[in-house]
């Protein structure tokens, strides 16, 4: 099999110089804007733990929708070429992220994704598919920590 090759472009333009830029740790702020051309932009920051503005998207968080997001999308597929039906899809995702020394890591992730299948489909398989849909998760793929997947099965 060939392997083929996506790439991915973004800007981050930093918003947060407050009129002294980088003096000291409190002088700037750590707003960004994430744009992508024909998107609309993605207001961002740090976690309010590093000085951010917590009605602002940080980088943790985007991390973590990342991770949901890739696993609905394989999820749905694999339901979609199986037979299953699913009619609404919600993840309560949670990470974990560990400060150590100067800097930190995600120590795990857990999806939470309940799954409303339509009456009469096969509860099983639409919760066997999750394993699958982990499997090939690009972004779960990509990371160094474990994800776990905890999906609830409901039948319209």
């Amino acid at each position: 099999m060939h392997a083929r090759s996506h790439r991915y472009r973004v800007t981050v333009v930093w918003t947060g110089d407050r009129g002294r830029g980088t003096a000291d740790y409190r002088a700037y702020g750590r707003d960004h804007r994430i744009e992508s051309p024909g998107k609309p932009p993605v207001e961002g920051s740090s976690d309010p733990a590093f000085r951010g503005d917590a009605t602002r998207w940080n980088p943790e968080e985007l991390l973590l929708a990342s991770l949901s997001a890739c696993h609905k999308l394989q999820y749905l597929h694999l339901c979609a070429e199986a037979g299953v039906v699913v009619t609404a899809y919600r993840d309560e995702a949670e990470a974990e992220m560990v400060e150590e020394g100067v800097g930190g890591r995600f120590v795990g992730a857990t999806l939470r994704p309940l799954v409303t299948i339509c009456a009469g489909c096969d509860s099983e398989l639409a919760r066997a598919l999750h394993h699958e849909a982990h499997a090939r998760c690009f972004i779960a793929s990509s990371v160094n920590f474990p994800v776990a997947c905890e999906p609830a099965i409901r039948e319209a």
